[in-house]
């Protein structure tokens, strides 16, 4: 049992993910066409409908399915496993997981699939910044009890740029639990999602502003 526990997001927390969906849609233009690009991202977001995260290489299997005579569309992976993370982590990602262990345990606590999810991790440096304290879920909010088996605390800190999380940890961890809301990425700055949730216990307009953060 641990006093404080940090439970930390990637995509669009401490990882540009946007960024990283831009570099892929120009890949895939620019490589395989617009008409691809368009098939591809559709089939993408209507994985997210369904999985709640980007399924990156599941679209791309559904897409493969669709153009089964087009080989060169296995260069697709090679772009999506090679990717350089590193280079996508927001300004002073690595030393705010740093700052935060300074105070209680740091774990990183994700949504994404059982492949891709874990390579952007371990790629990016965030894995190892954490000391392989990771867990990747379908959906997160729903893995409380077995996040709580794994890393048992007296109090959590719960780090995510989605609203809709911060709103259900809450609403099962209470006073247990405090959330913070870095405004980064797409979700963070919907005006129906705003509009939609209360607002989480701490906001931060960067990741890089909870170096400030002393409990």
């Amino acid at each position: 049992m641990h006093n404080l526990a940090f439970l930390v997001d990637v995509d669009n927390t401490l990882l540009d993910n946007d960024w990283i969906e831009r570099d892929l849609k120009d890949h895939l233009e620019r490589n395989f066409g617009l008409d691809a690009c368009k098939r591809y991202w559709t089939i993408l977001e209507d994985l997210r409908g369904e999985l709640g995260y980007a399924d990156f290489l599941g679209a791309l299997q559904r897409y493969r399915l669709e153009r089964v005579n087009e080989p060169r569309l296995l260069l697709m992976s090679s772009f999506l496993v090679d990717y350089p993370f590193a280079d996508r982590l927001y300004p002073k990602a690595l030393q705010v997981l740093r700052h935060l262990s300074t105070m209680g345990l740091v774990v990183i606590v994700s949504d994404g699939d059982a492949v891709f999810q874990p390579r952007k991790v371990d790629r990016s440096g965030i894995w190892a910044a954490v000391e392989g304290r990771v867990l990747i879920y379908v959906h997160k909010e729903e893995m409380l009890d077995d996040i709580e088996h794994h890393y048992s605390a007296t109090r959590y800190v719960f780090i995510d740029d989605k609203l809709r999380l911060l709103t259900a940890v809450k609403k099962v961890w209470g006073d247990r639990v405090t959330t913070i809301f870095p405004r980064q990425g797409h979700y963070a700055h919907d005006p129906e999602v705003l509009r939609t949730y209360p607002a989480a216990d701490i906001t931060v307009a960067h990741i890089a502003e909870l170096l400030n953060y002393v409990v």
